[in-house]
């Protein structure tokens, strides 16, 4: 298994309110939202939830598993976002990937994206949970309009901003040579998906793929906090995962 991850504050912000998991056998972001440090609590109260409920999950009927998982953090957040006045407001994105027997099992609230490479074509398997995106889909915007949009930060489904949230499931079949890539929006909002694949198909090193996403990022005005994880060698990472499970995370 082959995988690789990067945070970055950006050119513009003073805090780093993303967070991400990159262990090999789960790959997951956050982008948190606030202000007054509330962000960082709710995308790092986010993942820990997350992470410590699908230690305790079986690997049956996984995907109501990590939508009760992901519900499971939601419900944490906003506790914690209603009883505490500096918290009140708080909350995050969350997409997390985990490849289980030949598939990839996602689940997604919020802005941040999951991408697969294959065959040289990038595509976004992830949907944008967010205004324009919806404007986008109902035919009041055109796609190459919403890259600029003044109000494309406005997301429509959050961890945390309500008692219950509704999870995407995405089950993705795993071909050899996959290439997966996480981010939260810092990237793809300073950066085109012509341009993010010109960078998985060009850097064989995913070290190398990462700095050079966060770099250019960064070149382009570095608005939001950039945070980019890179997967890939499916095979080895579906055999390795089942002896995890077998162990225990």
């Amino acid at each position: 298994m082959r995988y690789a991850a990067l945070t970055d504050v950006g050119k513009k912000r003073g805090l780093n309110e993303d967070s991400y998991i990159a262990n090999g056998s789960i790959f997951a972001v956050a982008d948190g939202m606030g202000g007054h440090r509330a962000g960082e609590v709710a995308s790092a109260m986010a993942l820990d939830v997350l992470l410590s409920s699908l230690n305790k999950r079986s690997r049956e009927a996984f995907e109501e598993k990590l939508i009760d998982a992901i519900k499971h953090a939601n419900q944490k957040v906003y506790e914690k976002a209603t009883k505490d006045t500096a918290r009140r407001g708080m909350g995050t994105t969350l997409t997390i990937a985990i490849p289980l027997d030949g598939k990839l099992y996602v689940g997604h609230v919020g802005d941040s994206r999951l991408y697969l490479l294959r065959d040289g074509k990038l595509r976004q398997l992830t949907n944008d949970h967010s205004l324009v995106a919806q404007m986008v889909e109902s035919g009041h915007l055109k796609p190459e309009e919403a890259e600029s949009h003044p109000q494309r930060s406005i997301i429509t489904r959050a961890i945390g901003a309500e008692a219950d949230v509704v999870v995407d499931v995405i089950v993705e079949d795993i071909f050899p040579e996959d290439r997966f890539l996480l981010c939260t929006d810092g990237l793809n909002a300073m950066l085109s998906n012509n341009e993010i694949a010109e960078v998985l198909r060009d850097k064989e090193d995913l070290a190398e793929a990462c700095r050079e996403l966060v770099e250019w990022a960064n070149d382009r005005g570095g608005n939001d906090n950039i945070t980019v994880i890179l997967f890939e060698d499916a095979r080895e990472l579906t055999g390795r995962l089942n002896r995890l499970w077998r162990t225990g995370w």
